[in-house]
């Protein structure tokens, strides 16, 4: 397949594409708070801070695009748009999620390897589970129900994840350049709002942007690995398999692929992590009938279907951890 899709010419840049993303984005960007400045002193800034936490959620997955080498043929141009797209406009470490994001590409749903389902709030597997006693035992047989409601935390929780790398004594690249972008960024953001606007709407408006911003993004990644199987730490599985059984799609539409920033086709994504965004719709079908030549579960369900498996994954992970999608799954990961 990898040999049918590089003749395809399906990894080529697609630069109008990027480019009107880039400049289209960044626009919006400068639109809105243009809008904030010239509104003033009124509660409708609180519709201006959704539409500013739509306009980052975007930038964040131009940024993402970038990590992956998606964007420009230059691994600078790709290294330094990211970077300039997540510590200024975003408000993110550059460093901090390629190499946590990287983890995961490398070995989706596999305990010990995949920071996303390492122990945190959210208990993701039986093992973490099988650790929390009390409280924390109940909170987590019923944690399903209090997935959304936790979501608008995130936007706060990666800014702090950021803010902790860059000025943590762990080795990053470029914290040179990095940690003092980042926390101007941060800073001025803040004192242009509590400038600009008295302090009970400036604290309006950073709850609705960070909160609106956390589920956007949790919103998106989500859906495309939670419920899918967990991997054992040991456990060896060929790249197909490991990218394909752990992953899920979520069926396409115009506001679906917007707002999940393309991460809704997550099966093409992670065969062809470097591919265009827009490509990942024109292979999806030879990686589809691929899959079904080598009786490989191929998984891609609706966009509400999808957090329901996710919810009822969360609220029983002793149990639907060890065989969510029944028996054919669980003998591809035996094989």
């Amino acid at each position: 397949m990898a040999k049918l899709v590089r003749e395809s010419g399906l990894h080529r840049r697609r630069y109008g594409y990027y480019w009107t993303r880039l400049i289209g984005t960044t626009i919006a960007f400068g639109l809105v708070w243009t809008g904030i400045v010239l509104v003033g002193n009124s509660w409708w800034q609180l519709l201006l801070a959704g539409a500013l936490a739509v306009v980052l959620a975007q930038l964040a997955f131009l940024g993402h695009d970038s990590s992956h080498r998606q964007i420009f043929r230059s691994r600078a141009w790709n290294d330094w748009t990211g970077r300039v797209l997540a510590n200024v406009f975003v408000g993110l470490s550059h460093m901090w999620w390629t190499t946590k994001h990287n983890a995961h590409h490398a070995a989706p749903n596999q305990e010990t390897r995949d920071p996303d389902i390492s122990p945190g709030v959210i208990a993701f597997t039986p093992t973490i589970v099988a650790s929390r006693h009390g409280w924390r035992r109940w909170f987590t047989r019923r944690q399903g129900w209090f997935f959304f409601p936790l979501l608008p935390l995130e936007g706060l929780n990666l800014h702090v994840a950021s803010v902790r790398t860059v000025l943590g004594t762990k080795p990053v690249v470029h914290r040179g350049v990095e940690a003092p972008v980042l926390l101007t960024r941060l800073a001025v953001n803040v004192a242009v709002l509590l400038v600009l606007l008295p302090p009970s709407i400036a604290a309006a408006f950073l709850a609705v942007q960070l909160g609106l911003f956390g589920v956007l993004l949790g919103g998106a990644f989500a859906p495309n690995h939670k419920g899918m199987p967990i991997v054992p730490a040991g456990t060896e599985i060929d790249f197909l398999r490991r990218q394909v059984l752990m992953s899920r799609n979520i069926r396409s539409n115009v506001a679906v692929d917007f707002f999940m920033g393309g991460l809704n086709r997550q099966i093409e994504h992670h065969l062809f992590p470097s591919m265009p965004r827009p490509n990942l719709r024109r292979v999806q079908p030879l990686v589809r009938e691929f899959c079904s030549t080598l009786g490989v579960p191929y998984a891609e369900v609706g966009f509400f279907r999808s957090y329901g498996i996710v919810i009822g994954y969360l609220n029983d992970v002793e149990h639907r951890a060890r065989d969510p999608f029944g028996c054919p799954v669980a003998a591809q990961l035996g094989r």
